[in-house]
């Protein structure tokens, strides 16, 4: 079983009710709208699907659900961010029943494993499932980083390990990843405000994040740069910046959440301890949604550039 590792896959949230229950019919809304963007792939319960809020039951839920719903359009992926190695797979395998096509990993969490374990960690994964694997590499947030021999080896070992989500912020590693590797690591750029950079230097594709309130302005971002039109799509991202900088920042989810209100795919309800913003900044998110959504670009019919 293999995935092409390319295109736009949105890290989609979690919707919930004012009760704290999954809202499916909200969720599924945004799965919709995502859909008809033209994305990739669906990556499920990752940091902005508040993984580490969610029961094992409703994960499989979210799983079953969104494969369901895609029916075969695009590849589904649920996250793993387990604390042992056991949880891990059988995350792994409850996926794999439940559907889901691939798995993102991160590294074990809570514990600040050594690299021999980090790699340990994702190899028992790895043998333990047929489903291939994107390792998430993001060591600004999660403390862990994935060296390049530390790849090496997993790759050596685990034909499944296919690709990387590449966010340690560091726009070199693309060219140092694709002159060791070649083709053998795909690399899905993980940071919203890198994305333009990345791709045009070498990343296949974009795990994104504010996609999941503006769908077609990311996909036609990554569809105008796969065409040469940099221009057009550079055009865009220089509007989407602002809203885009709204990823790296600590209330992530909220912030996505609330722009998700402004275009009616999502809402603003988060699961404790997270609650919605406040305050000042919460007025300072509302001004840069706001101002986005006023000067909103006219988008090209970018699902038919080579027509």
């Amino acid at each position: 079983m293999s995935i092409e590792w390319k295109g736009v896959m949105p890290a989609v949230t979690t919707q919930f009710k004012s009760n704290d229950e999954l809202d499916l019919e909200l969720f599924k809304i945004n799965l919709k709208a995502q859909l008809d963007a033209g994305v990739h792939g669906i990556v499920l319960g990752g940091t902005l699907g508040e993984a580490s809020t969610l029961s094992d039951e409703e994960r499989s839920i979210l799983t079953k659900e969104t494969v369901a719903f895609v029916n075969g359009k695009v590849p589904v992926l649920m996250n793993i961010a387990e604390q042992t190695t056991k949880a891990a797979i059988a995350l792994a395998h409850t996926a794999e029943q439940d559907g889901a096509k691939g798995l993102m990993m991160l590294p074990p969490m809570r514990y600040k494993a050594n690299d021999a374990e980090v790699v340990a960690y994702f190899k028992a994964v790895a043998n333990s499932t047929s489903l291939p694997i994107m390792i998430y590499n993001n060591p600004v947030d999660y403390k862990i980083e994935v060296t390049l021999d530390m790849f090496a080896e997993l790759l050596d070992a685990c034909p499944n390990i296919q690709a990387v989500k590449e966010s340690t912020r560091d726009t070199t590693n693309i060219t140092r990843i694709k002159r060791r590797f070649g083709d053998r690591l795909a690399i899905m750029v993980g940071v919203d405000t890198l994305a333009v950079e990345s791709l045009l230097i070498g990343a296949d594709g974009w795990v994104a994040g504010l996609v999941d309130a503006f769908p077609a302005e990311t996909v036609a971002i990554y569809e105008l740069l796969k065409v040469g039109r940099i221009k057009e799509a550079l055009e865009i991202y220089r509007w989407f910046l602002p809203v885009l900088e709204l990823d790296i920042n600590p209330q992530l989810v909220q912030n996505i959440k609330l722009a998700s209100v402004y275009t009616k795919i999502g809402s603003e309800n988060v699961r404790a301890p997270r609650l919605p913003l406040v305050g000042e900044e919460r007025e300072r998110v509302i001004q840069v949604i706001e101002e986005a959504m006023a000067t909103r670009p006219q988008l090209p019919d970018y699902k038919n550039l080579n027509n």
